[in-house]
Order: C-alpha cells, then sequence, then structure tokens
C-alpha cells in the first residue's frame, strides 16, 4: 500500500515508525513531517490546511491510504473530502470530530446518553457565566469550546481567577475557540488515558496510559501539550477498564451512530477516576501526544493492518497484541516552552541514545541544516523506552536523556512517579 501519514510532531514520528514495520507497506509519505520522520518516510512539503492539495497528491502519487495525526485537519473535515476523492483516510468524519471540536458539543452528548462527566453549563456572553460561576463550588473549570492547541482549559481556584479566565477566552485570547466556553465541576481523583479504535460499531479497546501535563518536576507550573507518559496506567485496573468500556465508550459510540453520524477513528478518552467512578473530563479524536509514543512501543500486532480495519469496519473480527513490558517517555523541550522559545539551537547524541538497549528516539520539533540537527519547535525529542516494570522503562528512558548533548533544552525528572512508587509499595 501507498500510504499518506498528515502531521510533523512526536505522534507523527511514532506512527511513521509503525507503520514502516507492517508488511502491507510499499512507500510511506509525510507531509509535512520532521527530521525524524524523514528517516522512515517520504516527507512532502503539503500544507495540511491545503485540503484540495493534499487530494491532488494523493491522486497523482496513487495513495490508497491516509492517516491523519493532528486534531485541526480532522475538525476541518479533510476526511470528508478524502472521502469525496474516493480515498480512504483514518480519522472521523468533520461532524464526528465536533468530539474534540466542540466542548459542549461533547458535555450535550455525555447529558443526552447518561455518560458520567461533570456537572457543567455552556455560556456566550460574560456576564451569565460569572453569575454561573457565583453560585458554583470551588475550585472550577472554564474551557474554551474550541481547538485552543492544548492551552484553552484553565483551572480556577478562586472566583476572581474564574472570571479572569472568562474574560481571557472572550477577549479573543485562544481565537476563535473561545467564541463559547464551556464552566465545569473540578472532578477529584486520578487521570487516566484511555484509547480505542471504534469503526462506527465495534470498540477494540487499546493499552492505556498516563500523561504528565505540567511543565514542571511534582506536577507543578502551567499545563503544556504533555511532557512525558507511561503505559500501562495501574489506576486502570480490569474493573476500571471494564466500567470505562461500557459506561462511557459503548454509550458514546451508540449515542454518535444514534444522532446520525457515527464516529470511525481513535477515540482518546480523558478520564478522571472518582470515588464515583470513571468520569469523562474530555474527548480527542487522535491519538494523544506523547501517549502515542509509549503505544507504539508496547505494540505487537501491525498498526497498519488495525487502521485499515477500523476504516473498513471490521474490528468486530480484529484483535491486537500488546507487549507486557511496560513503556515510558520523556520529552526534551526547549527553554522557556510553553512559553516563548528561541528555535534553531543544535541537538548531538540522538544517535548515541537510540543505540542503548529498548530506547527509541522520536522527533517532535526538528530540521536538518546539513549534518547538524536543530531544535525547530517547544517539544522538541521524545526519549522513549520499553521495560519489565515502568521502573526500569524509566530508568532506560532517562539513560537516553543523559546521552543527548542539548543545552538549550530542559526535561522533567520525574516522569512515571505514580507508577514507580506503586511498583515499590507492591514489592
Amino acid at each position: 500500500m501507498h500510504v499518506l501519514l498528515i502531521g510533523s510532531g512526536g505522534r507523527e514520528h511514532a506512527l511513521a515508525w509503525a507503520l514502516a514495520a507492517s508488511p502491507l507497506l510499499s512507500k510511506l509519505y509525510c507531509a509535512p513531517g520532521n527530521a525524524g520522520i524523514a528517516e522512515v518516510a517520504t516527507c512532502v512539503g503539503l500544507d495540511i490546511a491545503d485540503h484540495a492539495a493534499i487530494v491532488r497528491f494523493c491522486i497523482d502519487n496513487r495513495i490508497d491510504f491516509v492517516v491523519v495525526g493532528p486534531e485541526v485537519p480532522l475538525v476541518a473535515g479533510i476526511v470528508d473530502d478524502l472521502e469525496a476523492a474516493n480515498i480512504k483516510a483514518f480519522g472521523p468524519s468533520k461532524a464526528a470530530a465536533q468530539l474534540e471540536g466542540s466542548k459542549g458539543f461533547t458535555k450535550d452528548l455525555c447529558r443526552e446518553f447518561a455518560i458520567p462527566t461533570a456537572a457543567y453549563g455552556r455560556f456566550r456572553d460574560r456576564a451569565s457565566a460569572k453569575a454561573y460561576v457565583a453560585r458554583q463550588t470551588l475550585p472550577i473549570v472554564v474551557k474554551a469550546d474550541g481547538l485552543a492547541a492544548g492551552k484553552g482549559v484553565i483551572v480556577a481556584e478562586t472566583g476572581q481567577a474564574a472570571e479572569a479566565a472568562i474574560d481571557d477566552c472572550f477577549a479573543g485570547t485562544f481565537g476563535a475557540g473561545g467564541a463559547e466556553i464551556v464552566i465545569e465541576e473540578f472532578l477529584r481523583g486520578e487521570e487516566a488515558s484511555v484509547f480505542a479504535l471504534v469503526d462506527g460499531e465495534h470498540v477494540l479497546p487499546l493499552a492505556t496510559a498516563q500523561d504528565h501535563k505540567r511543565v514542571g518536576d511534582g506536577d507543578t507550573g502551567p499545563n503544556t501539550g504533555g511532557m512525558g507518559a507511561y503505559s500501562p496506567a495501574p489506576v486502570m485496573t480490569p474493573e476500571m477498564m471494564r466500567r470505562t468500556l461500557e459506561e462511557i465508550i459503548r454509550p458514546t459510540v451508540r449515542g454518535m451512530a444514534a444522532r446520525g453520524t457515527p464516529f470511525k477513528g481513535v477515540l482518546y478518552l480523558g478520564v478522571m477516576i472518582t470515588e464515583d467512578g470513571p468520569k469523562l473530563f474530555e474527548y480527542n479524536v487522535r491519538f494523544g501526544d506523547p501517549e502515542c509514543q509509549v503505544l507504539m512501543m508496547r505494540l505487537k500486532s501491525d498498526l497498519l493492518a488495525a487502521l485499515v480495519a477500523t476504516v473498513d469496519g471490521v474490528l468486530g473480527t480484529f484483535d491486537l497484541r500488546w507487549h507486557d513490558d511496560a513503556a515510558l517517555v520523556v520529552v526534551m523541550a526547549a527553554h522557556g516552552y510553553p512559553g516563548d522559545y528561541a528555535k534553531g539551537t543544535e541537538i548531538r547524541g540522538v544517535e548515541r541514545a537510540r543505540a542503548m538497549p529498548g530506547v527509541e528516539v522520536f522527533h517532535a520539533g526538528t530540521r536538518r541544516n546539513g549534518d547538524r540537527l536543530l531544535a525547530n519547535g517547544g517539544r522538541v525529542l521524545c526519549v522513549a523506552a520499553r521495560g519489565k516494570t515502568v521502573a526500569d522503562a524509566q530508568a532506560r528512558a532517562y539513560a537516553g536523556v543523559h546521552a543527548i548533548d542539548w543545552p538549550q533544552g530542559f526535561y522533567r525528572r520525574d516522569i512515571g512517579w505514580r507508577a514507580v512508587a506503586r511498583e515499590r509499595k507492591g514489592s
């Protein structure tokens, strides 16, 4: 098969790495890709917002299958445009991608189909939003309704902070994504990331993961796109996974079908494990980043075959095999991230890290200048490793990080701390 992968981050490098191992693959392209992806795919300089150009490329290069990595083109309807040209594509339709494209859409779906989630309200003006906050218990969560590059969620500890967040949303801080807001109850518990392939009717659960959103050690500082992750998530016991499937995922799939917008692709749930059980706090309609990196490290089966089965609607007769090992990834970011940061600084030692047993380095924001590898983003490298336990994977991943020479970068030093503490307690 000739396959086009869309995207340029660490998630897409992990997907490219897994796709390249498929016996079904004859040629892999990536648009636009990065320096790491270029090692396993032919990178092409397409603007992923230009759907017509992507369709033309697919026709000209006899692309059999398209895998869409990031959420923005999915929400913009790229799968609909590809399918209109008779090109198979992995990912939801524009209508189904509203599960990520509109937080209010998801909350209303939860209400309609009795899916456990936080209590909430939807607002289009400051006055009614602030009046709602005044009646609620603090802390409270203020969310831009639309896409906001992972920055449109504010946990407000005080009423003043909540009002400031409301003002920011309606002042355009988050662009068009903040034209409407959702204000919801603050859920207490432990977060986990749960993934499932969905073909419109059937659900195939994937491995679980837990990520680290805060920029600093000890889960301190501002939220980021993710500073590290590990799989599996110990909090997702078999019973908790069963409940998540039966109480959240399957009702969502049935509800989307009943509404006439069946979901096909990968569902990525952010769930909070509360005293009352699992509650949904967000849906994403693509693989997480950096969770995708640890999932691909653990996947034994052919990724391409699984994605094609999803699009073809045959997941009911499909299964996947996983390594029993744990996997852990540490993100190396440019100083200043998630705020302002410099680009163009040189990185050395990536090959030393990749030569270590069980270690892979996925590029998130890099480019080549001759033989030099340069940083080209906020999150730049993802150093991943497998091990018999999370502690083993953690030790290998950090050994890989220490082999890389990049003075202008930083990383958290405690990725996996919850799972490692559990392992120590159980030993």
